[in-house]
């Protein structure tokens, strides 16, 4: 296993990671503070919708839905199987 940062919107589904940072600015990152994605906050990618945008994720006991366009906004410290 090995540590890599990807965008949120990368993560696939059934795994979690760490948030490491948030690339957004003003009122969108304001937005996401108050969701709960602050560093450090493990997140897990639960489903896709049939369209596949948006993806549901667990943040903080909650479920969270966010647009790939928002989640890509999310740095995360993932592990991810290497090969």
């Amino acid at each position: 296993m090995k540590k890599t940062l990807i965008p949120l919107n990368l993560l696939p589904i059934g795994r979690h990671g760490r948030v490491n940072r948030l690339i957004a600015n003003g009122s969108v990152k304001r937005r996401l503070l108050d969701m709960g994605f602050t560093n450090g906050t493990r997140v897990e990618a639960l489903q896709q919708s049939p369209s596949g945008d948006p993806i549901a994720y667990q943040v903080r006991g909650a479920v969270i839905a966010l647009r790939s366009e928002e989640s890509s906004l999310i740095i995360m410290e993932a592990l991810l199987q290497e090969g």
